[in-house]
C-alpha cells in the first residue's frame, strides 16, 4: 500500500502519532459523515436507457441470458458494445447477439490500424467498414491509442487528424452512424505530480497512468488535434467521450459545443465532475438537452447508482464509488423527467441507427 507523505495530508498523519496509532493510508481514511440530509439512494434508473459507452468482449459467444438479467435490474434496455473488433470477429459477434439477444445490444467497429501508411491501406480500411456495417455495426469506436501509440509504417507517430483517416471518417457521415472516439486523458496526467494535482491519489495508485509532458504529446496538442479533425468533417457525428475531458470547465466545453454543432458528448467515467457542480452542471444539461447521451465505461452494475443519483435526485453530500477517482462528495443535479428521457435514450435513438424503438415508451 502507498504511504502517503504528511506534507499531502498531515491532519491523517498527525491523528494518529497524538492517539499513539498506528499512521493511516489516506486510502483507507474513509470517514462515515455526520450530516443528516434526505438520502434518495437509487439502484435503478427512471426511464428505460441505452448505455452507449460499454464493453463486453464476450459477446462473440454463449447465452447472453445473465448479462440481459444484470441490465433488466438497472433498467439497461440497449448496451452499446464499443468492443467489436473487425471483420470476422465482429460478424460472430453480431451473430451471436443475434441469434440471443438481438434487442439488447448494438456493436461498434474498431479500425485495425496495422499498416497505415502502406499503399491502399485507407482504402482498404474503408471497405472493412463498410463490410462491418453490412455485418450488423452501428458505430465506429476510436479508442486513446490513436494519437497515443498508433504509429505508421516509418515509425511516426499517427496524430488524430492524420489525413489518412478522413476517408473513414467520411464514410461513417455516408453511412449516417456516428463516430464514438476517446481521445487522450484528463490532463492532470500530464501535469507535475505534486501536492497540487488533483489527481495525485489516482496517479499514486495507479503510476502507470503518469504521463511526462511530451509522452507522446502535450495534452493541449492531442486535443487540438481531435477538434480539428471534428472541424475537418462536419457532415459526422462525433460522439466525444467523457464529455472531451472538459467535464471539469463546463464554459470551455459550452463554446466548443457551439462551435461545433456536429459533436455530441457522453459522461462515461466523469460523473463525479458533474456532481461536485450540480447547479452549472444542470444549467448545461439544460442548454444541451439535445447533445448529451448516458454513458458508463465500464461493466460494474453497482456503481450505476452513482449515475442515477446524480442524474435523478436532489441530494446532497453522497459518496463517489471510487475514492483514488473522486475524493469529494457527490450532488444531485435533480434533472426535470423530460430531459432524463432525452439523456437516458431519446438522444441515443436519434444518433445511433437500428435500435429497436419498441423498447423504449
Amino acid at each position: 500500500m502507498f504511504k502517503i507523505n504528511a506534507l499531502l495530508c498531515p491532519l491523517v498523519l498527525a491523528a494518529g502519532l497524538l492517539h499513539g496509532q498506528q499512521k493511516m493510508d489516506f486510502e483507507k481514511y474513509d470517514p462515515v459523515s455526520t450530516l443528516v440530509v434526505p438520502k434518495h439512494p437509487l439502484k435503478k434508473a427512471k426511464f428505460p436507457f441505452i448505455d452507449v459507452h460499454n464493453h463486453q468482449w464476450s459477446l462473440g459467444s454463449g447465452n447472453l441470458d445473465n448479462l440481459v438479467k444484470d441490465m433488466d435490474a438497472l433498467n439497461m434496455k440497449v448496451m452499446v458494445n464499443l468492443s467489436g473488433g473487425n471483420g470476422s470477429g465482429l460478424k460472430k459477434m453480431a451473430d451471436n447477439v443475434k441469434a440471443n439477444a438481438p434487442k439488447r445490444f448494438i456493436i461498434f467497429h474498431n479500425i485495425d490500424f496495422g499498416g497505415i501508411g502502406e499503399e491502399g491501406w485507407t482504402a482498404k480500411a474503408v471497405k472493412q467498414l463498410q463490410a462491418d456495417y453490412d455485418a450488423g455495426a452501428n458505430g465506429l469506436k476510436v479508442f486513446k491509442n490513436l494519437g497515443l501509440s498508433v504509429k505508421d509504417k516509418s515509425g511516426k507517430r499517427v496524430t488524430v487528424d492524420d489525413p489518412r483517416l478522413d476517408a473513414i471518417w467520411d464514410k461513417c457521415a455516408e453511412l449516417k452512424i456516428p463516430v464514438l472516439i476517446h481521445t487522450a486523458d484528463p490532463k492532470p496526467f500530464w501535469d507535475d505530480m505534486d501536492d497540487h494535482n488533483e489527481r495525485w491519489l489516482e496517479l499514486a495508485t495507479h503510476p502507470g497512468r503518469k504521463r511526462g509532458a511530451d509522452n507522446p504529446a502535450p495534452w493541449e496538442t492531442l486535443i487540438a488535434e481531435q477538434h480539428r479533425m471534428f472541424k475537418k468533417h462536419p457532415r459526422t457525428t462525433f460522439i466525444d467521450a467523457h464529455f472531451g475531458w472538459y467535464a471539469n470547465d463546463l464554459g470551455h466545453l459550452s463554446k466548443l459545443m457551439d462551435d461545433m454543432p456536429n459533436i455530441v458528448v457522453e459522461f462515461g467515467a466523469v460523473i463525479a465532475e458533474l456532481g461536485r457542480q450540480p447547479k452549472m452542471a444542470r444549467q448545461f444539461f439544460e442548454k444541451y438537452q439535445d447533445r448529451i447521451l448516458f454513458g458508463k465505461d465500464s461493466w460494474q452494475p453497482e456503481e450505476y447508482a452513482t449515475y442515477f443519483r446524480v442524474l435523478e435526485t436532489a441530494d446532497e453530500y453522497f459518496p463517489y464509488h471510487k475514492k483514488y477517482h473522486a475524493f469529494w462528495a457527490m450532488y444531485g443535479m435533480n434533472l426535470p423527467d423530460d430531459i432524463l428521457r432525452k439523456v437516458y435514450y431519446k438522444n441515443a435513438l436519434r444518433i445511433i441507427p437500428r435500435i429497436d424503438k419498441s423498447l423504449f415508451p
